[in-house]
């Protein structure tokens, strides 16, 4: 592992990679692209893998961590997986076996973290973090008035360690950031270079994040790629980025976020890129009572 990848310390005494190599793929590109990724990831130093049910692709995943293990690559011990409770596994009896099987297409005796996908009550994760299935839980697209809810439950037994949302230049979230550090949960961030590869998701219309001008100007300036200059940005407020490449040139680059640091004038410059574009609002869930996206932040 690279000796630049640097920690974040979550409220239950873990350490998470800043880091993450995502796994999120669209339709159109096989699993055996995801497994060949993700082989490629362990082997260039990420350590901080996510995953999840919904994406049909913790099998391929946990084959390349076992590889990679059995290879002497890694030791599990290295290793920070996240995978997550998809929304039709919410009533409490499903939550554990919903657990068990990802442990199960993982081949893994835990996770580091379990997420849950959209905002529902946290009480049957507890449960698994008691049976030692994952180390850390937390949670995914709340927004600061869920988090408050979860917070103020009374018999609250762990505290989300993590929320991890969209964002990004154009989506800085930093409202929802101010609060996460209030209350120390570690803000984790998908999208992070912009999202436009999902096409069955994103709206092919939104602005390409990675073609900025600005982004660009300061990309130059630093001598570094925009896609750097964007994962620089997050990591320098706190925010841990997910990124997702399958090509081994970006997977390798995205490493060098570590190599160096943006001056508090190009922070200033690149805070003023936002602009509340949300490429994945999770239109379907919009009439839901918990859609998340419905507050400011």
């Amino acid at each position: 592992m690279s000796s630049k990848q640097q920690f974040v310390k979550l409220n239950d005494g873990h350490f998470i990679h800043a880091l993450g190599f995502g796994t999120c793929k669209s339709q159109e590109v096989p699993n055996s692209k995801s497994l060949e990724a993700t082989n490629l990831a362990i082997g260039v130093g990420y350590r901080h893998i996510d995953t999840a049910f919904a994406y049909h692709v913790e099998e391929e995943v946990g084959q390349a961590i076992q590889s990679k293990i059995k290879a002497g690559v890694v030791k599990r011990e290295d290793m920070f997986i996240t995978t997550k409770l998809w929304g039709t596994c919410l009533r409490p009896e499903l939550v554990q076996p919903s657990l068990e099987k990802s442990l199960e297409r993982l081949q893994l005796d835990y996770v580091d973290l379990y997420l849950i996908h959209y905002p529902v009550p946290l009480k049957a994760l507890e449960k698994c973090k008691d049976a030692g299935l994952v180390k850390s839980i937390g949670v995914s697209n709340f927004n600061h008035k869920q988090l408050e809810r979860i917070l103020n439950k009374p018999g609250l037994k762990y505290k989300p360690v993590c929320n991890q949302v969209e964002c990004h230049l154009y989506l800085n979230q930093s409202k929802l950031l101010d609060y996460c550090k209030s209350k120390d949960i570690v803000l984790v961030a998908y999208g992070a270079l912009g999202t436009q590869r999902y096409k069955e998701w994103v709206d092919q219309n939104s602005p390409v994040l990675l073609h900025d001008p600005v982004l660009c100007d300061v990309a130059k300036k630093n001598k570094r790629s925009p896609a750097l200059i964007a994962l620089r940005y997050l990591i320098q407020r706190g925010v841990v980025p997910v990124v997702q490449s399958f090509k081994e040139n970006e997977i390798k680059e995205n490493l060098q976020v570590f190599e160096f640091q943006l001056s508090p004038e190009d922070m200033k410059t690149l805070d003023g890129l936002n602009r509340n574009v949300r490429y994945l609002p999770t239109k379907c869930f919009a009439d839901h009572p918990e859609y998340p996206y419905s507050e400011e932040y």
